[in-house]
């Protein structure tokens, strides 16, 4: 049982630590499963199975208000991921309000994405956060604009021939380089 309520806001946010600066990203390794080439949506649809509309341009996709979230064409259950991301570079409002998005593992299990730098929210709702459950050890944020990075190494759930639950979900992340869950 926990000794905390889904976005208690008494629950005590995590500890800051800076994660220096962001560096060049690395090329995809020889086996990965490439799902955004920079140039084009073809990996992803929208949530209707139709092809995503968010914008693509230098290299990055963005979400363009009103077309909803987009997810993968290709279901994976175990997997390491590794996402890259920024938020808006301009500070326009505070809490969830400020570049919220997130990472969806099985359409159950979010890693929070926010910007969280200098941001009062609830702990278990700021990036790099398994929303709704547990916060990050520490808060790895860098400054709005700034890109970040989040690697997951995910264990989907396992069950029986019954449906009976064997082991949870388990999960591994690390935000710009530095382990909170």
């Amino acid at each position: 049982l926990q000794k905390w309520g889904i976005h208690d806001e008494t629950r005590p946010l995590p500890p800051i630590v800076d994660p220096g600066p962001a560096r060049e990203p690395l090329p995809a390794p020889s086996d990965a499963v490439v799902l955004f080439n920079g140039a084009d949506l073809l990996q992803w649809t929208n949530a209707k199975g139709r092809p995503a509309a968010w914008k693509v341009e230098n290299g990055y996709m963005e979400v363009v208000k009103g077309t909803g979230s987009v997810m993968t064409r290709r279901s994976f259950g175990d997997c390491q991921l590794h996402v890259e991301w920024a938020t808006p570079p301009a500070v326009a409002e505070t809490g969830q309000g400020r570049g919220n998005s997130g990472v969806f593992l099985m359409n159950m299990y979010e890693v929070q994405i926010l910007d969280g730098y200098d941001n009062q929210t609830y702990a278990d709702g700021t990036a790099a956060a398994i929303y709704g459950q547990f916060p990050p050890l520490v808060s790895a944020c860098r400054k709005p604009g700034e890109w970040q990075a989040f690697d997951i190494i995910f264990r989907s759930p396992r069950f029986d021939s019954y449906g009976k639950l064997l082991s949870p979900a388990i999960m591994t992340v690390f935000h710009n380089g530095i382990l909170v869950h």
